[in-house]
């Protein structure tokens, strides 16, 4: 089955159906790969302190675990993006997913090696595995339905990856913290939970290779060809590539130390108090995506957006300035407002992109960079004066999120026009 993207107004509209039924198993199955991929993100957060155990790291050794994946994100979007041009969506999340079980299988000779950095080259091959799957199926899901409620639909696959984001840290203390203080070595604990991560890669691989899926054929201009100069001639797209950009700065940033920002203001507060802190932010991310993805059958994607990027603003100003029960609520009430920011902004800046949009889903990708920039930005600064001055970062993300969402999203009237 081959379909061509229809033209959608310029202006995101709301209501309609989610998918059609024809759509809906592909959907089921596309969905799935939202929720695996949160592991793979969402288990470093157990890996760095691991390792940083594992082989007596300093705090700015251990965060190369977050640069090595992010970094993998980065520099593979764009050839991913490049790739699926020629191979088209369903063969890319194929190419995925075995990159993705290659990185996951290097863990096992890295936990015999012992070896840092051969823990970090596993890393970064799973990333770019990683980036390959977000760029072919977050504009995957939008095409899978109508125009008008592409947003809601990619909101609600992404929840799904807001509940693997809850339940991996549970997976990975099971499996790996817990053991860590058995008669296994410290790097041995990590061959169990990878090689089962490796098993499910290669099972969705398999299940995606003989899947009956659409095949997506973006309408284009017969004079055009997707050169890179295009992507300039669509504005909205450079802006929403920069709110991405701020957006999981934010996002990761604010994640990172929740934990750290608890026991400053509250001194004395143990571990295990400060990370339920932690674990009510990121229920509050999930519940917010199904609440999002709900919301958008009345609102529009961007005045929605635009809602949650001014409760952000906010939420943090107490963060910043206040100590007690409201600054600690501000933490919880950032991860509901940050839910539904990665997809509505990716969704509402592939728009009208036509034959560039493999394009624009790599810069989109790439701008998950931001999550390995401002976190170190807000280290810095918790260096040099304290963690809520770090805050600032945040704010100053959101102000670029809300200003995309009132204005930066709309498509100039010459691009629709050429229904490109």
């Amino acid at each position: 089955m081959s379909i061509a993207r229809p033209a959608s107004s310029s202006t995101p509209q709301t209501g309609g159906p989610l998918t059609e039924r024809r759509y809906i198993a592909p959907f089921a199955l596309i969905t799935s790969l939202f929720f695996l991929w949160a592991v793979g993100v969402n288990l470093n957060d157990i890996l760095i302190p691991h390792l940083k155990g594992a082989f007596h790291l300093t705090d700015f050794e251990s965060s190369f675990v977050q640069v090595a994946f992010f970094g993998g994100y980065c520099l593979a979007a764009w050839p991913a993006g490049r790739i699926m041009e020629r191979i088209g969506y369903q063969r890319g999340i194929v190419c995925g997913l075995l990159i993705c079980a290659t990185g996951a299988f290097l863990f096992i000779p890295a936990a015999a090696a012992g070896t840092y950095w051969f823990f970090l080259l596993a890393l970064f091959i799973m990333a770019c595995g990683q980036s390959f799957l977000e760029v072919s199926s977050n504009p995957y899901v939008t095409f899978l339905g109508p125009p008008s409620s592409a947003e809601r639909r990619l909101n609600l696959a992404q929840s799904f990856n807001a509940v693997g984001a809850v339940v991996t840290p549970i997976f990975g203390s099971a499996l790996i913290l817990s053991r860590a203080h058995s008669a296994h070595s410290e790097t041995d604990v990590v061959r169990l939970p990878y090689l089962l991560i490796v098993g499910i890669f290669l099972i969705m691989a398999f299940m995606i290779w003989s899947a009956k899926l659409p095949v997506i054929q973006e309408e284009s201009a017969e004079e055009e060809s997707p050169r890179f100069s295009g992507i300039f001639a669509f504005p909205h797209l450079l802006k929403g590539v920069a709110a991405q950009f701020c957006y999981v700065g934010a996002q990761v940033g604010v994640a990172s130390f929740v934990i750290r920002y608890v026991q400053h203001t509250q001194p004395g507060t143990l571990d295990t108090v400060a990370a339920n802190y932690l674990k009510l932010h990121l229920v509050g991310f999930m519940a917010g995506r199904f609440a999002g993805s709900a919301l958008m059958k009345k609102i529009r994607p961007a005045h929605l957006l635009a809602a949650f990027a001014a409760g952000c603003l906010v939420s943090v100003l107490p963060i910043i300035f206040l100590h007690g029960p409201l600054a600690l609520a501000g933490i919880v009430l950032l991860g509901f407002f940050h839910s539904i920011m990665f997809p509505t902004i990716f969704a509402l800046s592939i728009r009208h992109l036509g034959p560039y949009t493999k394009r624009g889903s790599s810069l989109e990708v790439m701008a998950i960079l931001g999550g390995a920039i401002f976190p170190a930005i807000m280290g810095k600064i918790s260096d040099a004066s304290d963690i809520q001055h770090a805050f600032f970062i945040p704010l100053a993300c959101y102000i670029v999120v809300l200003y995309f969402a009132t204005k930066g999203y709309k498509v100039k009237a010459v691009v629709a026009e050429r229904r490109v």
